[in-house]
């Protein structure tokens, strides 16, 4: 009973998540999931042996990915017609009687992807990693290290373009991809020159966006009723084919103690939205070898750790998706800006 209850939760929470970022139709779902749960119906079954995942593993969104990755491969039946990634339009009472009974026919080929984690890769958080190379010392050209990377899309950063709250623009001027109101707050100075002269990430599940199979990972995993981040992903597919960027089947442990720094440049370890799926142990060996790669920096071999996590800017404050900045040598920390979710927009303090 314990185990359903918090699941019950679990769902309600990201229910109200996805209503605070702009999906009234993933939150409806999952409220409606979160009763089916409590009264011991459909939903229950299938996610029967996730009862006790954590809350941030985000198991209503491995539903929703799931679900929506049969949606997008026409194998959902009625169902396609409430999801506007593929035409439909969304009708909570007629959508979710369509959900249960896919859920009730097709139960197994939704588990399939329950223990995936979500894999949105999400180019909007570009927004605060292009801002945050921004704050950094001019002097070198950059090399660009994610983990978490997924398919590797933000380590494109400065292949897109950027428009701030006064319609100044940054990054590539001749980017397919611009988003629009990514920066606001504090005033961003350009950086014409900035060169990133090598792209590399791991993850422990990566994915290739050169391929069907991972295009449509990326794409079941972005909110189907929010038409701009599906826009931005189908763009970002292109840009990626044009910039190469490595990213190995590695856990970011095993990566970074492969990472070394390099004469010559400023090593850019970038992360988002990523540091929850980590063990306590791997955050403290990750947050170690930060340390050692940090005592290694001079002025001709820089060390940054940009990141966007949620975090507290004080014990007794709210959660944030803070975008905080530390250099070496010298190891200074700054949180340099606030952002959202999905990155757009980041405003810079």
């Amino acid at each position: 009973m314990t185990c359903a209850v918090d699941l019950v939760r679990a769902l309600q929470v990201q229910a109200d998540a996805c209503a605070e970022l702009g999906s009234p139709m993933y939150a409806d779902l999952l409220h409606r999931c979160a009763t089916d749960v409590s009264a011991g119906g459909v939903v229950l079954g299938v996610l029967a042996g996730h009862q006790d995942d954590s809350g941030p593993s985000a198991l209503g969104l491995r539903l929703m990915g799931s679900v929506h990755r049969l949606v997008l491969e026409g194998r959902a039946g009625d169902l396609a017609a409430y999801y506007a990634s593929v035409g439909g339009t969304w009708d909570a009472d007629a959508g979710w009687i369509a959900f249960l009974a896919l859920l009730a026919r097709d139960g197994d080929a939704v588990r399939e992807w329950l223990d995936r984690p979500p894999q949105t890769n999400e180019v909007g958080r570009s927004a605060a990693l292009y801002g945050g190379l921004l704050h950094l010392p001019r002097d070198l050209p950059v090399r660009l290290v994610e983990i978490g990377a997924s398919a590797g899309l933000n380590l494109r950063p400065d292949r897109f373009g950027y428009i701030d709250d006064q319609g100044r623009r940054f990054g590539d001027l001749a980017a397919e991809l611009v988003l629009d109101h990514a920066f606001t707050g504090r005033q961003l100075q350009s950086w014409p020159e900035l060169e990133v002269v090598q792209r590399l990430g791991s993850d422990v599940r990566p994915v290739d966006p050169a391929t069907e199979h991972g295009r449509l990972v990326l794409t079941a995993y972005v909110w189907p009723d929010q038409a701009a981040r599906l826009h931005r992903l189908r763009i970002a597919f292109e840009a990626a084919a044009r910039t190469p960027a490595e990213v190995r089947r590695q856990d970011a442990v095993t990566f970074l103690d492969d990472i070394r720094l390099e004469d010559g440049t400023t090593t850019v370890l970038w992360h988002s939205v990523m540091w929850q799926y980590l063990s306590v142990d791997d955050q403290a060996a990750v947050a170690s070898r930060i340390v050692e790669l940090g005592a290694e920096a001079t002025l001709q071999r820089r060390f940054a750790h940009l990141r966007s996590e949620p975090a507290r800017r004080m014990l007794d404050s709210p959660h944030e998706f803070l975008v905080t900045v530390t250099t070496w040598p010298g190891g200074e920390e700054r949180v340099i800006g606030a952002t959202v979710g999905h990155g757009l927009p980041t405003t810079w303090l």
